[in-house]
């Protein structure tokens, strides 16, 4: 057996603990390779599969229930930070946001199994309120079932570990290097998707400064808010004037789009991706004067400006109608 099935064998159980722990953290490091193999030398004997199972999933409930606590105290601040640390693209969010809405709880059954929502779906659970029995009842039930698919498929093929360990025998120490390059490869892929992603969103925008100084003037601007309904659970606020649209509904509404009045989107998510994103798709359709808000409803706030309860603003969604930013 190599020298690196050996050092998985004598450090397995730590080396398994910490890098489970690394990712559920919010490092972009894979841990699903490393249950494969855990399932594989327990397959050979080599492990007790019982506690290869366990310890991971142990060590994913801590850390989940961390973040769900992190999101119950935090609200979207953690979602912010969670995404640049992750390097997932910010939309990640708002895929998250939809998914819970269908899905309720039984999205944490699946999260782990989708890139972009392991990471966001239990800070999102805390920060919508979910029952704390209810969050670990379900969040556990998904980390038992993804632990026990890849240790478990590791188990089933543990006859190729052999096969493998001799395949790769001859770099001896140099499979160390292999995999470390691979792992730098992987985080530099994950690095330079979250530029091109930002770098696509990279539209003009306008402050909430300007914004209102131009309303205040009285000048014709539609203000439209792309918020999803979770979001107006934990703020229920917006910018005075503001029209609700959904991005679909938005998108649909291209055709009686006023050409002539200044557009502006906001939304709350990290780096005003949703309106961002809205913003270009809408200009690809001919609606040049249109822009995101930068810093979202959180600038806004941040800045002093009026807010209104939702509670009391008029419920319009007709973009194409008289509504002024007032």
């Amino acid at each position: 057996m190599s020298a690196t099935v050996e050092f998985l064998v004598h450090y397995g159980y730590f080396l398994l603990f910490a890098w489970v722990l690394a990712e559920q953290l919010g490092l972009p490091i894979p841990s699903a390779p490393l249950l494969l193999a855990a399932g594989a030398l327990a397959g050979r004997h080599r492990m007790n599969l019982e506690l290869a199972i366990a310890l991971p999933i142990v060590t994913v409930v801590i850390c989940d229930s961390f973040w769900y606590q992190l999101g119950r105290l935090k609200g979207m601040k953690v979602l912010r930070r969670l995404c640049r640390i992750t390097l997932e693209p910010d939309s990640c969010v708002r895929r998250t946001q939809v998914r819970f809405e269908r899905n309720g709880p039984w999205e944490l059954v699946v999260a782990k199994f989708v890139p972009g929502m392991s990471a966001v779906a239990s800070p999102l659970a805390g920060i919508t309120r979910m029952p704390l029995q209810r969050f670990v009842l379900f969040d556990g039930l998904g980390v038992m079932l993804w632990v026990g698919a890849y240790t478990g498929t590791g188990y089933v093929f543990s006859g190729d570990l052999e096969d493998v360990a001799s395949h790769v025998a001859f770099l001896g120490h140099g499979l160390f290097a292999v995999l470390l390059a691979g792992l730098l490869l992987y985080v530099g892929w994950k690095y330079f998707n979250r530029w091109r992603f930002l770098r696509k969103l990279r539209i003009g925008r306008i402050s909430p400064e300007e914004l209102h100084r131009r309303m205040s003037a009285g000048e014709d601007i539609v203000v439209v808010d792309l918020r999803h309904t979770l979001e107006f659970e934990l703020e229920p606020q917006t910018i005075p004037g503001a029209v609700h649209m959904d991005t679909t509904a938005l998108e649909e509404a291209v055709d009686v789009i006023p050409r002539d009045r200044e557009i502006v989107l906001f939304c709350s998510c990290p780096n005003e991706a949703t309106a961002a994103q809205m913003a270009l798709r809408l200009r690809n359709r001919g609606v040049t004067r249109i822009r995101p808000l930068a810093g979202g409803l959180a600038g806004w706030r941040a800045c002093g400006f009026p807010m209104l309860a939702l509670e009391s603003r008029d419920e319009n969604s007709d973009i194409s109608g008289p509504v002024r930013g007032r």
